[in-house]
């Protein structure tokens, strides 16, 4: 059994591979180099842009893989910096008329979808996620026509229109939550669009799922042979993982979880180092919430030109300075989604955010 494969069981059924992941690697392949900017020109930049924040009642709603220095901007400006599910929350909740959100395109939908009133610019409306090009909602809706009898349950990464075929959405923070809670009512589960996260949920909640066979490239490049080799360096270090990596990487980690989760690790448990398998770009906030810790990232396949990610979301990758003033500046890469399709979209994201809003309040009492 190769580190990337998953063995099956009776409650555990993943689709046979498809030609998705061609998509994906043609999106790939695309992907221009992150445009370089001086010093002075950040300044210059970091200005224009909280000036046109005030002038357009708008707030940067920024995911933790983007660039440091957009996440400081973010925060500078009173925006937030977080997971796919406190960026719709806050989005949600927020008096701004404009929402700017640096991620990728799947975070610009959830935002309209949640807030239609509102406008939503991207930096780019280039990136995009390779969960969601690998889920066309098409082919996605005819699977979901062959198992009539099963909940649809699928991650925030996927297109608006996938979330409209979709029962409930998930993030990572929340889907052993919701899926414990569908299981204990005897519901199976049909997931989507991630094989690993769903695996790692069906392992722990023992529901019946039936799994999209997707992958996340950046998670699913970290191998364990290669975090072996650094924890022989680093002996005293705890292992962080995304539960979108393989098997392999969750069954030696010491903490499993979403990226809110896996700072929270950090910040918590006594080892001096962290090796943290998940996007880089989580280290300017994992790194706010524990000072004292050394943070090393995570080995991948490979190395600069071998490997497809290298632990970086070329994605994310393409949100920067100059093109999310400009957006601001010219009300450019505004997100629209159909009103029919954000309708039937808002009832999966709804149950979702309802959810957690019960468990908050739980928490209170």
């Amino acid at each position: 059994m190769t580190e990337s494969s998953i063995p099956q069981s009776s409650k555990l059924h993943i689709a046979e591979q498809s030609e998705h992941q061609e998509v994906v690697e043609r999106y790939l392949n695309q992907i221009d180099d992150e445009p370089k900017y001086t010093p002075e020109e950040e300044v210059m930049y970091k200005a224009r842009i909280k000036q046109l924040l005030q002038e357009k009642n708008a707030v940067i709603v920024a995911h933790y893989y983007t660039d440091p220095v957009i996440q400081q901007l973010a925060e500078e400006t009173g925006g937030i910096v977080s997971d796919s599910l406190e960026m719709a929350r806050f989005g949600n909740a927020h008096s701004a008329t404009t929402l700017i959100v640096a991620g990728v395109q799947f975070m610009g939908e959830t935002a309209k979808i949640l807030t239609p009133e509102k406008t939503v610019l991207m930096p780019t409306l280039e990136a995009t996620c390779s969960l969601d090009i690998g889920c066309p909602a098409d082919d996605f809706s005819v699977f979901c026509d062959q198992h009539p009898d099963r909940t649809i349950v699928v991650y925030a990464n996927t297109s608006a229109a996938v979330k409209a075929r979709a029962d409930w959405v998930v993030t990572s923070s929340i889907a052993l939550d919701v899926v414990d809670f569908l299981d204990s009512r005897g519901e199976k589960i049909l997931w989507a669009p991630d094989k690993y996260l769903g695996s790692y949920v069906q392992k722990k909640t023992g529901a019946d799922m039936l799994l999209w066979n997707g992958s996340c490239i950046v998670h699913e490049e970290f191998k364990s042979q290669g975090v072996a080799r650094l924890k022989a360096v680093y002996p005293d270090a705890a292992l962080l993982v995304h539960p979108e990596s393989p098997e392999a990487m969750v069954d030696i980690a010491d903490a499993v979880g979403s990226t809110s989760q896996l700072i929270n690790a950090a910040k918590t448990l006594p080892n001096p180092q962290m090796i943290v398998a998940t996007d880089i770009g989580i280290f300017h906030k994992m790194q706010q919430a524990a000072p004292d810790k050394e943070l090393i990232i995570a080995p991948t396949a490979g190395e600069s030109a071998t490997c497809r990610s290298c632990a970086s979301c070329p994605w994310m990758g393409m949100n920067n300075l100059k093109n999310l003033m400009e957006s601001l500046e010219q009300g450019s890469n505004e997100v629209f989604v159909d009103p029919e399709v954000g309708k039937q979209a808002m009832v999966s994201l709804g149950r979702m955010l309802e959810f957690r809003e019960q468990q908050l309040a739980a928490e209170v009492v």
